[in-house]
């Protein structure tokens, strides 16, 4: 089943991690769907001020790559510079 992870952040160090990000990811089987600097609230309550949406074909690639040594080191860039909401949202089959 596709599950989807999508990243609610605050930009501060995050550019850092973002100038790496796409190096790292490419290693795996997802693709980047989204990534909006303005997203449009529609309901609820959100500080965010970018959203970004990847898709994998499967939980285990999701976690392969969250869980991988090379991007938990430039991750650290992304906490230190933003506060991140991350969701990990599953497909529907």
């Amino acid at each position: 089943m596709t599950v989807y992870v999508v990243a609610q952040t605050d930009r501060a160090r995050y550019d850092r991690y973002q100038a790496r990000f796409m190096g790292v990811f490419r290693k795996f089987d997802g693709r980047l769907l989204a990534a909006d600097e303005s997203p449009t609230l529609l309901e609820g309550q959100s500080a965010a001020q970018k959203l970004v949406m990847l898709s994998f074909p499967d939980e285990a690639a999701a976690r392969r790559f969250l869980d991988d040594a090379e991007y938990a080191e430039i991750a650290k860039d992304r906490r230190a510079g933003a506060e991140t909401t991350l969701f990990l949202v599953r497909g529907l089959s």
